[in-house]
C-alpha cells in the first residue's frame, strides 16, 4: 500500500530518524473550565501499553513535517478526543512548558524508550463531548487535587504526572 499523505513516515523510516535526530511532539492536557476561566476538571487518556499496562496519560502526537503546531495541536486533539470535543486552542501557541524526553533515564524528568523527543506541551480548555478514538480505551475526568494525588500520579509513566502537575501549576491549581 502507497502512502499518500504528505509528511508520514513509514515505520522503518521513523525507526530510523527516531535514531538519529529529536522528533517534534506536542501535548495537550484537555480541561474543562468553568465561567470565570477556572480549571474544574482534568481529562486524562486510559491506555494499554505495548507491553500490556495500563496507564493515564496526555494527548500527545507528532508534528509532521510542513505542519503547523496549532494544526498539529488540533489533529491530535480531534484523533484522541473525538470529533465534537471542541478544543478551544490558546491563541497564544507559547506552551506552558518544553518536554525534552530522552531515551536514558534520568536526564530529565521525561522519558521515551523509543527517541529523543522534545515537546511544546499546552493545557487547551474543551467544551464538547469527548469521546476517546483510535487507542485510547476511555477518558476519565478528575478533579485538580485528584490528578495530583498520589494514586493517579503513579499511574502516569515517562513523566507525565510531572507534566501534568507542572500543567496545573500554570493554571493556578496547585496541589
Amino acid at each position: 500500500m502507497t502512502e499518500t499523505t504528505p509528511g508520514w513516515l513509514t515505520s522503518d523510516e521513523l525507526e530510523m530518524a527516531r535514531a538519529r535526530m529529536p522528533i517534534l511532539y506536542v501535548e495537550a492536557v484537555p480541561v474543562r473550565v468553568d465561567d470565570s476561566g477556572e480549571v474544574t476538571s482534568v481529562g486524562l487518556l486510559l491506555r494499554i501499553g505495548p507491553d500490556g499496562t495500563v496507564s493515564r496519560t496526555l494527548v500527545s502526537g507528532r508534528v509532521l513535517h510542513h505542519e503547523r503546531v496549532r494544526d498539529a495541536l488540533l489533529r491530535h486533539l480531534e484523533k484522541d478526543l473525538g470529533p465534537v470535543a471542541l478544543p478551544r486552542v490558546p491563541s497564544s501557541l507559547q506552551p506552558f512548558t518544553v518536554a525534552e524526553y530522552f531515551p536514558t533515564h534520568g536526564v530529565t524528568p521525561y522519558h521515551d524508550p523509543r527517541q529523543h523527543a522534545v515537546s511544546l506541551a499546552y493545557v487547551v480548555p474543551v467544551t464538547g463531548d469527548c469521546r476517546p478514538r483510535q487507542d485510547a480505551l476511555d477518558l476519565v475526568w478528575f478533579d485538580p487535587r485528584e490528578a495530583l494525588s498520589e494514586a493517579v500520579q503513579s499511574e502516569m509513566p515517562g513523566g507525565h504526572g510531572v507534566l501534568l502537575k507542572q500543567a496545573l501549576a500554570h493554571v493556578g491549581c496547585v496541589g
